[in-house]
């Protein structure tokens, strides 16, 4: 069953205001930015001594490869025009396709605005599930359209059957379907089958958008990027960011994967402001493999020690493939858990209506996870096992 607007921004923003004002963050910044949070007031040295599991960045940084190219790159900082590294067409190259299906971004969270701006407005709707991320939403909103918001199933995933069934029973008013893949804030994946499943029981003109922020962090063997589609034809956008795996989240830059047409008509939107930097580190990351992979491995490994310990203290977690996960509080409420964790010296993700008894943690280093585990057994008390889930 659908269910438009389970919870309505306003009680959202609501909600967390009251954390965001005890973590020293304006709550009039965006929220929703792929990558970012509301804006640290504070100093520099608070801000730096804070261990941040809030946002899910890459607490490693970007590679000495990546740096190299930026620092590089400071040479045409006084430039308009400038060579980039040929980023659009080394992007292109990386997945297959050409250079017209590739739509430069500032984070993918441009990306994600701008196909709502193209594809929605008054009397238009976009369908995705709750919670997830909420930029779409709140773009829509922007743009004075509507969203329609299945709840997540019993299990935490994305109800695939009731997409299908509400795309199709309101074909007429939807301009987009909208899918994160791995979901945010739960971490869990839709399969590379159940995504077929949706794309050949909707309408074959109704246009997809595939969230594919935490792609890289994915182990099972289950998912599948939904890149070939485009080079199929169809009416599919894959956004993609060098935020998480190249740990670029201030650099802001990512882009869409869709086909040319479909680029054509969004590119009216953007705003073509990617700066140099982030270009050059952008191009670096691509071709460097070792680097990404030397990250995801650190990564995956530290996820899956932290829950394994959180477990065995007796607190559920959804089973994630991205680099954060979601913890049970049990009767807890997360709101005051995040101050809690804030005296501590640790910042953690922010509530997620209508899931407010279950913690976001992005995933750090081992000392950042370390001294998480440590804050966490001083807030809670150990409880038999939990069982794991696979």
């Amino acid at each position: 069953m659908a269910v438009r607007h389970p919870f309505s921004r306003r009680q959202f923003v609501g909600g967390v205001a009251a954390t965001i004002g005890a973590l020293g963050l304006r709550p009039e910044t965006e929220l929703f930015a792929q990558g970012q949070t509301a804006q640290f007031t504070g100093g520099e040295a608070e801000y730096d001594a804070f261990v941040k599991l809030a946002s899910n960045e890459n607490n490693y940084g970007p590679p000495p490869s990546v740096m190299k190219a930026m620092n590089d790159a400071w040479k045409y900082a006084n430039r308009y025009g400038y060579p980039d590294g040929n980023i659009v067409q080394v992007i292109a190259d990386h997945h297959g396709v050409k250079r017209e299906n590739v739509l430069l971004t500032a984070g993918s969270g441009e990306g994600l605005d701008v196909m709502a701006t193209t594809y929605l407005g008054p009397g238009k709707k976009v369908l995705g599930v709750s919670p997830s991320y909420a930029s779409v939403f709140q773009q829509a909103s922007n743009v004075k359209a509507d969203s329609i918001q299945v709840p997540l199933t019993k299990e935490y995933r994305q109800n695939i059957s009731a997409m299908i069934e509400t795309t199709n029973r309101h074909a007429r008013e939807i301009g987009f379907v909208y899918m994160c893949n791995p979901n945010n804030p739960t971490g869990a994946v839709v399969t590379a089958k159940e995504v077929k499943d949706l794309l050949d029981n909707i309408p074959k003109d109704m246009p997809v958008l595939i969230d594919e922020a935490y792609h890289h962090f994915v182990d099972d063997p289950a998912y599948g990027t939904a890149i070939p589609y485009v080079l199929e034809g169809r009416q599919v956008v894959v956004a993609r960011t060098f935020s998480k795996i190249a740990a670029l989240a201030a650099m802001r830059i990512g882009y869409s994967i869709a086909p040319a047409e479909m680029v054509r008509e969004m590119n009216v939107y953007a705003s073509n402001s990617v700066n140099v930097l982030a270009k050059w580190g952008a191009v670096a990351s691509l071709k460097d493999k070792a680097a990404e992979a030397d990250v995801k491995a650190k990564i995956v490994d530290m996820r899956n020690k932290t829950t394994k310990v959180l477990e065995s203290w007796g607190y559920p977690v959804i089973p994630s493939q991205a680099n954060f996960f979601m913890v049970s509080l049990g009767e807890r409420q997360v709101q005051g858990v995040i101050e809690e964790f804030r005296k501590m010296g640790i910042l953690v993700g922010r509530p997620f209506p209508p899931m407010l008894n279950h913690l976001r943690v992005s995933v750090g280093t081992p000392e950042d996870m370390e001294k998480f585990m440590t804050a966490f057994k001083k807030i809670f008390p150990q409880k038999a096992a939990a069982a794991t889930r696979g």
